[in-house]
């Protein structure tokens, strides 16, 4: 009886073929869009931060992310909801 060996071409294919299904999942979920998932880039320029700041934000679970296929994504609205939850107020001095 012959021994099934995998290849990295199979893995590869494996994989694309498995990230496709879940594009697809997410796509069919009406509250799931892609369009609202930002990739770390976008983050750091909106928030004007450095990569080791966007990593901290991670580990310390300031922003939450997903990762995959090894990227990194961030759902937009969550970024948007933690500025508003962290925004200051500043009162003029009337003096």
């Amino acid at each position: 009886m012959p021994a099934n060996i995998l290849t990295q071409e199979d893995l590869e294919g494996f994989k694309e073929s498995l990230l496709d299904e879940i594009k697809e999942i997410l796509l069919k979920n009406d509250r799931i869009t892609l369009d609202r998932w930002i990739k770390s880039n976008a983050v750091m320029n909106k928030l004007g931060i450095s990569p080791g700041t966007l990593q901290n934000f991670r580990i310390n679970e300031t922003i939450p992310f997903s990762k995959l296929g090894g990227i990194i994504y961030y759902d937009e609205e969550e970024i948007h909801k933690i500025l508003m939850d962290n925004k200051n107020f500043f009162l003029k001095d009337e003096s």
